[in-house]
C-alpha cells in the first residue's frame, strides 16, 4: 500500500480531484449510514442537500489528495489575512492554530511551516496514529518534515505542545474532532450537543498563546488552494466551559463560509470511545 500512495503522489492534482470527486459521489450512493448522517448534520446547520451537494465530491478529494499532500511536491496555496498570524508571532506567546474537518485542513499546517516555520520554528501538530501500521508508517512519514512535527494523542504529545508554546512556536489542532471519553465536554455545535474536546482551550489558557482560525479552501480544476486565517473576535473566556463554546462557535462560522467543503458525513455527534489517555 505505501507504493500504491507513492504512486498516486506523482499524479497531478487536477486529476487526483476528478478520480476524488467519483469516489466521493460512490461512497454516498454506497453507504446509507454515511448518506443520512450526511443530510441529518447539514440540515441540523440549516442547509437543504442542493446548498451543500458539492460537499459530497470534495470528500472525495479530500481522500484522494492525501498522498499529494503527504509524499509528493508540495502544494500551492495563497494566503489571505496573513498579518494577524505575523501579530500573534510578534507578541511571543505561541499560537494555537485551530481549523474544522473543511477543505484541504492537512494542507494548512504545511503552509504555516513553510511560510512561518524559517523564523518562528516548527508548528507541532495533534494527530490520532492510524490503526493499520502500514497507514501509522505513512502518516509519520508525511506529517514529521521541515517545518511541523507531528505529536500523537498521548500526554507525552500533549506536553511537547505545551512546551513548544511556551518557546513561542505554533501549534495545530482539529477541535471538531470527537476525544476520548473524560476528554471533553458536552458542548452545542450547530445547536445540538456534541462531545467537544477541551485541550485547544486549555493549550491557550496555560500558556497564554494566541489562537488562530485557519481554513483552507480547494480551488476548482486542481488550481491549488487559498488558506485563510483569522482571529477569535472576543478574547478567549478563562472558564473552561464558555472558552469551549467558543471555540464550537468559530468553528461553525468558519464553516458557513465554505459550507461545500466542510465534512458534513463525520460522526461529530457520536459517543466518546473509552480510552486512556490525556
Amino acid at each position: 500500500m505505501p507504493v500504491v500512495f507513492r504512486f498516486f503522489s506523482i499524479f497531478p492534482l487536477w486529476l487526483l480531484h476528478v478520480v476524488g470527486a467519483a469516489m466521493g459521489w460512490a461512497a454516498f450512493a454506497a453507504s446509507a449510514t454515511y448518506r443520512r448522517r450526511f443530510l441529518a448534520n447539514a440540515a441540523l446547520a440549516g442547509y437543504r442537500f442542493g446548498e451543500v451537494r458539492a460537499a459530497v465530491a470534495h470528500a472525495g478529494r479530500m481522500v484522494a489528495e492525501l498522498p499529494r499532500l503527504w509524499l509528493g511536491a508540495p502544494l500551492p496555496s495563497r494566503l489571505v489575512n496573513q498579518a494577524c498570524v505575523e501579530r500573534a508571532y510578534e507578541a511571543g506567546r505561541g499560537i494555537v492554530y485551530l481549523t474544522p474537518h473543511l477543505g484541504c485542513f492537512e494542507l494548512s499546517a504545511q503552509v504555516g511551516a513553510r511560510e512561518w516555520g524559517p523564523a518562528h520554528g516548527p508548528i507541532t501538530v495533534l494527530y490520532r496514529p492510524a490503526r493499520q501500521p502500514w497507514l501509522a508508517r505513512v502518516m509519520a512519514t508525511a506529517r514529521n518534515r521541515p517545518g511541523m512535527q507531528a505529536v500523537p494523542t498521548t500526554l507525552a504529545g500533549v506536553r511537547q505542545m505545551i512546551k513548544a508554546l511556551r518557546r513561542g512556536q505554533a501549534v495545530g489542532l482539529l477541535p471538531d474532532q470527537v476525544p476520548p471519553e473524560g476528554q471533553g465536554l458536552w458542548t452545542p455545535f450547530f445547536g445540538r450537543d456534541a462531545y467537544t474536546m477541551t485541550l485547544a482551550a486549555r493549550l491557550a489558557q496555560q500558556t497564554g498563546a494566541a489562537v488562530v482560525l485557519a481554513r483552507c479552501e480547494r480551488l476548482p480544476w486542481g488550481r491549488g488552494f487559498v488558506t485563510h486565517f483569522e482571529t477569535l473576535p472576543e478574547p478567549l473566556s478563562s472558564q473552561i466551559e464558555a472558552a469551549t463554546l467558543q471555540i464550537n462557535q468559530a468553528m461553525e462560522r468558519l464553516i458557513r463560509q465554505c459550507p461545500a467543503q466542510y465534512l458534513w458525513g463525520y460522526a461529530r455527534y457520536k459517543q466518546p470511545r473509552a480510552e486512556v489517555g490525556v
